[in-house]
C-alpha cells in the first residue's frame, strides 16, 4: 500500500449524539467519506476507519474498509486527531508511504479535490498538505474594553482587504513518517491547497450543522471540478 485513507470516528459525540452514523442523503454520515475514497480508488489502495464504537464499526466493514479498534484512551474528547492517525500506523503490518484523512464531520467535497491536490503534493515532494478557504471578515480583539483591529483600519473597504484563510478540514495528506516520527499531520513546510465551495464551509458539530449539511447535499450536488 503506497497510500492509504484514514477515516478517524468516535462514538461519542455529546452535542450530536451518533452523529457519525447519522443518516444524511439516505445513508450514514461516514459513508461519504468511504464513498469519496473509494471514487479515488486510482490514489487511495486501502481505506481504515479508526472507531471505538461498534455500531460505527459494522458500518464501515459493511462498506468494505478496515477497521482499527480504537483504544478508549486515544478517544477522548480532548485527544488530537494524530494520535488514531499514529495507532492506525503502529496498528497496520505493512506501512504506506502516505495518509489521506478524511474527517467524518467534512462529508462533502468537491469532486476533483483530492486527484488535484495529490498531483500537486506528489509533483512538489511535500511532507504534508492541507485545505483552506479564504475569509474576508473584519477581525478585531477586545483589549482592556476596547476594540482593536487585528486585519484591517477602521474603515478600510471589505474589497481592499487581504484575506485570511481558515483551515477548512476537507482533506490532509501527509508522509506516514511526519505522523509516526513527529506525531503531526502539518508540518511547518506543508502545502496550503485553497479551496473556495460552499462544502468548505461546512463541519458538522451540531444539530443546525447537519440541517445546512442537509441543505448543501441537496442543492450542490455536482460540486465544483
Amino acid at each position: 500500500m503506497k497510500t492509504i485513507a484514514v477515516i478517524p470516528a468516535r462514538g461519542g459525540s455529546k452535542r450530536l449524539p451518533g452523529k457519525n452514523i447519522k443518516p444524511l442523503g439516505g445513508i450514514p454520515l461516514i459513508v461519504h467519506s468511504i464513498e469519496y475514497a473509494k471514487a479515488n480508488a486510482d490514489i487511495i489502495d486501502a481505506i481504515v476507519v479508526s472507531t471505538d464504537d461498534p455500531e460505527i464499526k459494522k458500518i464501515a466493514l459493511d462498506y468494505g474498509t478496515i477497521v482499527i479498534d480504537r483504544p478508549a484512551a486515544l478517544a477522548g474528547d480532548l485527544e488530537p486527531t494524530v494520535t488514531a492517525l499514529k495507532h492506525v500506523l503502529e496498528s497496520l503490518t505493512e506501512k504506506p508511504e502516505n495518509v489521506v484523512l478524511l474527517q467524518a464531520t467534512n462529508p462533502l467535497r468537491p469532486v476533483a479535490l483530492l486527484r488535484d491536490s495529490f498531483e500537486k503534493y506528489s509533483a512538489t515532494g511535500a511532507d504534508s498538505l492541507f485545505s483552506v478557504t479564504p475569509i474576508i471578515r473584519k477581525l478585531g480583539k477586545i483589549t482592556q474594553s476596547r476594540y482593536v483591529p487585528f486585519n484591517y483600519e477602521i474603515g478600510q473597504r471589505s474589497q481592499d482587504m487581504e484575506p485570511l484563510y481558515f483551515e477548512n478540514g476537507l482533506l490532509y495528506i501527509s508522509k506516514s513518517k511526519l505522523i509516526l516520527e513527529e506525531q503531526k499531520i502539518i508540518s511547518e513546510q506543508a502545502i496550503p491547497w485553497i479551496v473556495e465551495h460552499p462544502f468548505a464551509e461546512l463541519d458538522i458539530d451540531t444539530e443546525a450543522d447537519f440541517e445546512y449539511a442537509s441543505y448543501l447535499y441537496h442543492n450542490h450536488k455536482t460540486p465544483n471540478k
